[in-house]
């Protein structure tokens, strides 16, 4: 790699990629939205751009017109006074600002020079140049405001024109009919403007943000049941026997929920053939191991009767905590308001009662705040005592800290504890296999730990089903903490 690949050159590139990840919609809503808007708006620019060429071709032939409207009616106006009275009426004309006008003895010399190289340039009297760019009648034919046009002797002996190409300055000069001065007129065309109409610009405003409003009420309109979906699968994933989801709406609408529907359908029964299953072999299973330990009774060997009644023991502990386990999973305990706080000091309370060797290794690890939460109180405070007994008989004690959302994520509306402990610790690639049933550490597969590996899946399934979630993870340098997020 050289130093191009890795100074601040490289990673120039990745800045506007950043920036633009910072301002870009996170909601479909929005993105929809803003994505529509911007076509709008492009539509918009292209149509505008169309209706300002038209616009500005219109309004230059409006200009050409009016200006030559001026020139005809200020050649009428000098041309009907007497001659000795012509310069008068010269200063007391009131032309626009853009025209100048002058009584010569002869044309400009540029206008004689154009009209050799531009025969157009030159007309005479019984010659217009009909169709002709600069006039499109001779001004002296026409009846300005209505009057009636110039009798024949009035008209202009001759007319020179200068229009240089590519500019805006007009010049005309006429041969009085009844002496040898010219009336020349020097005037500039101005830029035609698309936007001169002082309702187009609001009307424009207008169309744009009421395409913008409709868009965005559209949008929301339609990206609506994509939520309505999204808070039926998160209400499916906290109870499986949420109400179903409303199958009214569009048709691609409808499908989805009838789809969503279905699964959920199959879960529901999935989940209920899984529990009957696993109730009815535990149940099953109970009247063979009560014969089982009743022959072992007339086993003579004092050693291995022991052996065979633990052997016994531990697996009547297992189908315990696998009936157990199924009824936690086809309860319905109802919702309520409950204190997390005195939940978990009750909890501990009564751990460090049952471990009186351990009691000071068991408590809040600081004085925790009052939380109040919706859950079931029976099955979170079997969940929360699964987690704790855990970290006694495996970590030595238990210390536990209640977190509270911090003021900027208030809209989260979530509540952590965190379950500690000084044992050692997991192996990483057992922090998330230790939730699965009957999965239990090297370390605890002994009697004398006892346990069933159902604890921390019914803990997880108690959790979960209340909107949460839990992980494990390491501590430094040993320990492991179980954390728990709940919704408040």
């Amino acid at each position: 790699m050289n130093e191009t690949d890795s100074g601040p050159a490289a990673r120039t590139p990745r800045l506007p990629r950043r920036v633009l990840r910072w301002f870009w919609p996170r909601s479909l809503a929005a993105r929809t939205s803003l994505l529509l808007i911007v076509g709008l708006g492009i539509i918009e620019a292209i149509g505008l751009t169309v209706h300002a060429l038209d616009r500005i071709d219109f309004d230059r032939r409006m200009i050409q017109q009016e200006s030559q409207n001026h020139v005809g009616m200020i050649y009428r106006s000098i041309v009907e006074t007497q001659p000795q009275d012509r310069e008068a009426e010269l200063e007391a004309l009131h032309p626009p600002a853009t025209f100048h006008i002058a009584l010569t003895p002869g044309p400009d010399p540029d206008m004689v020079e154009q009209t050799a190289n531009d025969p157009m340039a030159h007309m005479h009297m019984g010659q217009p140049p009909f169709g002709h760019e600069p006039f499109d009648r001779p001004p002296f034919a026409r009846s300005p405001q209505g009057q009636p046009p110039l009798p024949p002797h009035l008209r202009p002996r001759q007319i020179l024109f200068s229009a240089p190409h590519g500019s805006p300055r007009r010049a005309v000069a006429f041969l009085l009919p009844d002496e040898t001065r010219w009336l020349t007129i020097h005037y500039t065309l101005p830029a035609p403007n698309p936007f001169r109409s002082p309702t187009f610009p609001t009307a424009f405003a207008l169309m744009t943000v009421a395409g913008g409003v409709l868009i965005v009420w559209g949008v929301r309109r339609l990206v609506a049941p994509v939520g309505t979906l999204a808070a039926a699968a998160e209400a499916l994933g906290r109870d499986v026997n949420a109400p179903p989801m409303s199958e009214d709406g569009p048709l691609e609408i409808a499908r989805a929920a009838q789809a969503f529907n279905t699964m959920a359908n199959r879960i529901r029964r999935f989940l209920t053939d899984r529990t009957l299953m696993l109730t009815a072999i535990g149940h099953d299973l109970r009247t063979p191991i009560t014969r089982l330990k009743l022959r072992a009774e007339f086993v003579e060997d004092d050693e291995l009767r022991g052996k065979f009644l633990a052997d016994l023991d531990e697996l009547e502990a297992m189908v315990s905590a696998t009936l157990a386990f199924g009824r936690d999973t086809s309860r319905r305990e109802p919702m309520s308001r409950l204190d997390l706080t005195a939940l978990l000091q009750t909890i501990l309370d009564e751990a460090a009662e049952t471990h009186p060797d351990q009691a000071d290794a068991i408590g809040f690890a600081a004085p925790p705040p009052a939380v109040t939460i919706a859950a079931r109180p029976v099955a979170l405070k079997r969940a929360l005592n699964n987690l704790i007994q855990n970290a006694i008989l495996y970590g030595g004690g238990a210390q536990v800290t209640l977190e509270t959302p911090l003021p900027e994520n208030e809209g989260e509306r979530l509540v952590t504890v965190l379950i500690e402990d000084d044992g050692p610790g997991l192996p990483p690639e057992d922090l998330n296999r230790m939730f699965e049933p009957f999965v239990r550490a090297e370390i605890s597969r002994n009697r004398e730990t006892g346990g069933t590996g159902l604890g921390l899946a019914i803990a997880r399934n108690i959790i979960w089903g209340l909107g949460g979630d839990i992980r494990l993870g390491n501590r430094t340098p040993h320990g492991l903490r179980a954390t728990v997020t709940l919704v408040c």
